[in-house]
């Protein structure tokens, strides 16, 4: 077995004359599944090759190889089926980055059960909503924090769930994990299974609405290729390393699909609190060679004393979940010499832009429309626009596409109203320049109409990130009596900084001084930390007070 070309029997790719990817396809097998075939596979050829290493904030440290990542998925499928487990059924993750949440969704996928990975933050209210929306029959739960509490909490309204499994713990109503696990043999049949299958449900993070819920089937995970093999440039000997909680897409993203599909290890680290020097440490400890953390992350990791830590092995940054600022891009490679390679992609998808290996990053730029893809910008009647036209990024789906949700589960009305015309509508705004890279404007939603202009909030906060004592900002439109719709910026301070007058008028001055006059923001508020969803988007909708609300 070549491991390094292994992944090549699941698609089809040609390449241009400077070897950048050109065109990408996954070729599947009517069966495929992503257990079977990749994680099995590669643990009956090489049972001994690295899958993962995790370790926690306490020092704790384990290594599995893929046979044992095979071994504990097959037992973890013999348990729940003993408990009425069957393809179709859905059943709640709320793991944290515990080493367990690889095994069960893994034996998930063996069952043709729906996995549907969760925070483990949410409230009652919440899990209650998902429990129902989605008709959960089972969950697989941390002992760790209020979760659990939490579950039986909502199950006093909810009675259709069958069985509790309680990972790290012990409480009573609960079927401990662990205990459970070690009983089986690890004796597994493959079922007969389809690549149409539904497979996995992830709700959207909500920014301004009602969480979607995205489904997806078995043919998801080959489109993580690309973005393995050609974003995050990752090959059989690297060491992976994401950031994202389990709860959410950029977990599958970043730590399951693509990174095996390669062969490759990826690392995970599993913590309460987020401490940028610790995860430098660990970066440092384990000689991770490539990184991928939305920019707030990197952000914060520049506050540190990079130098400090030897990052020597790292070849390899990207980011995706909001847009990455010039500002991030060029600090983070003139410490460490490393160009971060931008993407853009939604729970809804996988990587719909980015800078693939090989091409030539752009900073402030999501790169190139993904070769998996055939993406057009259109305006309101979906009619394509020229380079420079700022539009609405569609993706054609006049043909069946792998890294595409299926639909928003059982809301055929929502489904309807951004899947038509043959494209789907992303409701995220960008333009394209004369090379082709595309710049990210923003959600149509948070587009500022203003003096006659159109205005990207995102531009301005790119501005406002550039100078010293700005940390983070969110731009937004407001209502005005005098000129209807005008621009404000809330800014969060660099921590040694003090709010004033002075510096709302130097701010707005700035904003002047590097973008069109008409762009600058009329109003600026000084606040501690933007308000953000559980995946780290900042939340506009919170940032707006009630006479702010009426804007266009």
């Amino acid at each position: 077995m070549n491991i390094e070309t292994f992944y090549q029997g699941f698609c089809k790719e040609t390449f241009d004359e400077n070897g950048v990817l050109n065109t990408f396809e996954p070729v599947l097998a009517e069966n495929f599944n992503f257990a079977y075939d990749v994680v099995d596979e590669i643990a009956r050829q090489e049972p001994d090759r690295r899958a993962m290493v995790w370790c926690n904030e306490t020092g704790e440290s384990k290594t599995f190889t893929f046979g044992e990542m095979k071994r504990y998925s097959d037992k973890c499928a013999q348990m729940l089926a003993a408990r009425g487990i069957i393809k179709g059924d859905t059943v709640l993750l709320s793991l944290r980055c515990h080493y367990e949440f690889w095994f069960t969704i893994l034996a998930l996928h063996k069952l043709g059960a729906v996995a549907v990975p969760v925070s483990h933050t949410l409230t009652v209210q919440e899990l209650l909503r998902r429990f129902q929306v989605t008709g959960i029959t089972a969950c697989v739960v941390s002992g760790e924090g209020i979760t659990a509490q939490a579950v039986e909490e909502a199950c006093e309204e909810y009675h259709d769930m069958r069985a509790k499994f309680l990972v790290r713990g012990h409480r009573d109503g609960w079927i401990d994990y662990q205990q459970e696990l070690e009983k089986q043999d690890g004796n597994w049949t493959r079922v007969s299974l389809s690549k149409t299958d539904p497979m996995l449900l992830y709700f959207t993070s909500g920014i301004a609405d009602e969480p979607r819920i995205a489904l997806h089937d078995h043919t998801y995970p080959a489109a993580h290729i690309l973005t393995a093999r050609y974003w995050q440039d990752i090959h059989s000997e690297d060491l992976h390393m994401g950031t994202a909680e389990t709860g959410w897409m950029k977990a599958v993203w970043g730590k399951l699909y693509g990174q095996w599909f390669v062969g490759a290890c990826i690392l995970v680290y599993d913590f309460d609190c987020f401490v940028a020097r610790d995860l430098l440490a660990v970066m440092a400890q384990y000689k991770v060679t490539s990184f991928c953390a939305p920019p707030i992350v990197y952000r914060s990791l520049l506050r540190e004393h990079l130098a400090a830590y030897d990052l020597s092995a790292l070849r390899s940054c990207t980011a995706i979940g909001d847009s990455l600022s010039p500002e991030i891009f060029t600090r983070w490679k003139k410490q460490t010499g490393l160009a971060i390679k931008e993407a853009f992609g939604q729970t809804e998808t996988v990587i719909v832009a980015a800078n693939l290996t090989g091409s030539e990053p752009k900073p402030g730029s999501m790169g190139k429309p993904s070769p998996l893809f055939s993406i057009r910008l259109t305006d309101e009647d979906g009619i394509p626009l020229p380079p420079g036209a700022a539009g609405e990024i569609c993706i054609d789906t006049n043909k069946p596409h792998s890294g595409l949700f299926r639909e928003y589960y059982h809301n055929e009305e929502l489904t309807e109203s951004v899947w038509h015309d043959g494209l789907y509508h992303t409701g995220d705004m960008a333009w394209m320049d004369e090379e082709g890279y595309l710049w990210y404007i923003g959600r149509q939603g948070d587009l500022i109409k203003a003096s006659g202009y159109r205005i990207s909030p995102h531009e301005i906060e790119n501005v406002l990130a550039q100078h010293p004592a700005v940390a983070e900002s969110a731009v937004l439109g407001i209502s005005d009596p005098a000129r209807g719709t005008v621009v404000k910026a809330i800014v969060v301070l660099e921590p040694e900084v003090l709010p004033s007058e002075a510096l709302k008028k130097e701010l707005q001055d700035f904003v002047k001084k590097h973008a069109a006059p008409y762009k600058y923001p009329r109003v600026v508020e000084f606040i501690p930390a933007l308000p953000r969803t559980l995946s780290g988007k900042v939340r506009r909708s919170d940032l707006r007070t009630p006479s702010e609300t009426n804007f266009s």
